[in-house]
C-alpha cells in the first residue's frame, strides 16, 4: 500500500544564515583589530560600517530565501566573507595613508560599490525567475559583449589609465565595460555551444594519439583568438584578453569533452602572446618584468618597471607563515596595494596561512559553482554555470600568478577583494546567476503522475520523459512529493 504525502525539501537557508553570521563576526573582528593596531582604539564608525555590511548581507539573504529558496547555502556567505575581508584591508591601507599625511576614503567608496553590487544581484534574482530565458538572447548577448569590449577605443569616451585603454569615463566616473562584457559573452558562449556542441565534437584526424577536431570546425576558436589578440594589442590589456579567450576555451571543453580544444587554445594563445611580445613594445615590457624583475635596469625603468612586483614579493616574504597581524605590517609601501596587489597586502599581514585560507574560500566558491553546473538539468545552465565559475577561478589564478611571478602580471583584479567598482558589481551579478542556477539544480523535480490502472505495464515505462532543455522553468511552489511505502 502506498500513501502519497507532501513534504517540503530542505532548502539550506538556516545554514546560510548561520554561515553569514560567522562571516560577519570574522570581518568585524578583523576591522576592530586593524583600528586597535593603528589608532589604539575601536573605530568610531564600527557600528555604522559593520551594520551596513550586515544589513546588505541580510537583505541578500532574505531575497534569496524568497526568490531562490533552494539556492546553494554556501555561495552567499563565501562572497560576504571575501567582500568584508577586502573592505577591511582597504580600510587598513587608508589608515596607513592617513598616518602619512594623505587623505583616503577608499573603504567608504568600496562599501558604496558593495551596495550597488548587492542591488544589482537583487535585481537579477528578482527579475530573472528562470536562467533559461537568457538563451533566447544568445546573439543579442554577442553584440552587446563585443560593443562593451570596443567601447574604450571610442575617441572621447575611452581613457587610458596606467598604460591600458580599458576604461570609459561616464559622468566623471571611470568604469571598465569589459567586466560586464565577460558576463554577457558567457551567456553568448553558453547559448552558441549548447546549439552547436554536437558539430564541434565531431572527430577529425588523429595526431600522436590525440583526436583532433575537423579543420572546418576551427572557425569559432580562431575568431575568439583573433578578438583576444586585438584586445591585447589595441587596448594593451593582457588580463581581459586572457580571460576572454580562456572562458571560451573552457566552455568549449565542457561542451564537447575533447581535450584537443584545450591544447589548441593553449598553443594559439601562447603563440599569439609571444608574437605580440616581439612586435609590440608594451607587450614585450610585460615579459621583461616577469622574466627579469630583479635586474636593476628593469627594476628602475620608468614607467613599466618591476619595482611593484619586487616590493610585493618582499612584502609577502616579510609576512612569513603567520603574518605580521592586522595593522602591523607596511603593505602601503607596495604601489596599488589595495587593488592590483591586495593579495600581496593580505599575504604580508595574514601570512601564508591566512592567504591559503582565502584561496580555499575561492576554491570552495568555484567548486560550488561547478556543483550547480553538474546538478542543473539543462545544457545551457550547465555551460553558463561552469563558465561563470571558471571565470572567477581563472581571475584568481591569473592575479595570484602575476603577483608571485608564476605568469606575467596582467592587471586583473581579485574578485570581491580588490578596490574597484566595476569589478565588484559584475562579480555580484555573477553570484546572482550562480544562485539562480543552483536553485534550479537543487529544487526537487515535480512529481511524476501515477499511471492510470489501464496504463500500467510496458507502455507506461516507455513514455518519453520531459526534456531538460525545454523552456519551462522549475516548479513554482517548491513542494516535493514523497512516496512513503508502508
Amino acid at each position: 500500500m502506498a500513501i502519497v504525502s507532501e513534504q517540503r525539501a530542505s532548502t539550506g537557508r538556516l545554514a546560510e544564515l548561520g554561515l553569514l553570521a560567522l562571516a560577519l563576526v570574522i570581518v568585524l573582528a578583523a576591522y576592530a583589530q586593524v583600528a586597535l593596531a593603528t589608532t589604539g582604539s575601536l573605530p568610531a564608525n564600527l557600528a555604522t560600517r559593520g551594520g551596513g555590511l550586515a544589513g546588505l548581507a541580510l537583505i541578500a539573504h532574505l531575497l534569496v530565501r524568497w526568490r531562490a529558496p533552494y539556492a546553494d547555502p554556501v555561495l552567499l556567505p563565501i562572497v560576504v566573507a571575501l567582500n568584508g575581508i577586502g573592505l577591511t584591508m582597504i580600510y587598513r591601507i587608508d589608515q596607513a595613508l592617513v598616518a602619512r599625511g594623505s587623505t583616503a576614503a577608499n573603504a567608504d567608496r568600496q562599501l558604496l560599490w558593495t551596495l550597488v553590487g548587492v542591488v544589482a544581484a537583487v535585481a537579477v534574482l528578482w527579475f530573472l525567475r528562470d536562467h533559461r530565458v537568457l538563451r533566447r538572447y544568445t546573439y543579442t548577448a554577442m553584440v552587446a559583449g563585443l560593443v562593451l569590449l570596443v567601447l574604450p577605443l571610442v575617441p572621447g569616451l575611452g581613457v587610458s589609465i596606467n598604460g591600458a585603454r580599458i576604461w570609459i569615463n561616464l559622468l566623471g566616473m571611470s568604469f571598465q565595460p569589459a567586466e560586464l562584457g565577460k558576463i554577457v559573452l558567457g551567456v553568448f558562449f553558453a547559448g552558441y555551444l549548447v546549439t552547436n556542441r554536437d558539430t564541434l565534437a565531431l572527430a577529425g584526424p588523429k595526431f600522436l594519439g590525440l583526436q583532433l577536431p575537423r579543420p572546418r570546425d576551427l572557425g569559432p576558436i580562431l575568431l575568439a583568438w583573433g578578438v583576444s589578440l586585438a584586445v591585447l594589442v589595441l587596448e594593451r590589456d593582457l588580463g581581459t584578453s586572457l580571460l576572454f579567450f580562456g572562458l571560451f576555451v573552457a566552455m568549449l571543453y565542457v561542451a564537447t569533452e575533447r581535450l584537443s580544444w584545450v591544447l589548441i587554445g593553449l598553443l594559439l594563445f601562447a603563440g599569439g602572446a609571444v608574437a605580440a611580445g616581439a612586435l609590440f613594445p608594451h607587450v614585450g615590457a610585460r615579459f621583461d618584468v616577469w622574466l627579469h624583475a630583479l635586474e636593476p635596469e628593469i627594476y628602475n625603468r620608468n614607467p613599466g618597471g618591476s619595482g611593484q612586483v619586487v616590493q610585493g614579493l618582499f612584502g609577502m616574504a616579510s609576512g612569513g607563515l603567520m603574518g605580521t597581524g592586522w595593522g602591523e605590517g607596511h603593505p602601503e609601501l607596495v604601489p596599488f596595494a589595495n587593488s592590483d596587489f591586495i593579495i600581496a597586502s593580505l599575504g604580508e599581514e595574514l601570512g601564508l596561512t591566512g592567504l591559503l585560507a582565502i584561496l580555499v574560500l575561492y576554491l570552495m566558491l568555484a567548486q560550488r559553482g561547478m556543483r550547480a553546473a553538474i546538478g542543473v538539468r539543462d545544457g545551457f545552465g550547465k555551460l553558463l554555470a561552469s563558465g561563470l565559475a571558471f571565470t572567477l577561478a581563472l581571475q584568481v589564478f591569473v592575479v595570484v600568478g602575476g603577483v608571485t611571478r608564476l605568469i606575467p602580471l596582467t592587471g586583473l583584479t581579485t574578485p570581491f577583494l580588490a578596490l574597484g567598482g566595476s569589478s565588484l558589481v559584475s562579480n555580484w551579478i555573477i553570484l546572482a546567476l550562480l544562485l539562480r542556477i543552483s536553485d534550479a539544480a537543487r529544487r526537487p523535480a515535480p512529481p511524476a503522475p501515477l499511471p492510470a490502472p489501464e496504463e500500467r505495464g510496458p507502455r507506461a515505462a516507455t513514455e518519453r520523459p520531459e526534456s531538460p532543455d525545454d523552456e519551462r522553468g522549475p516548479d513554482a511552489d517548491g513542494q516535493a512529493t514523497e512516496v512513503v511505502r508502508l
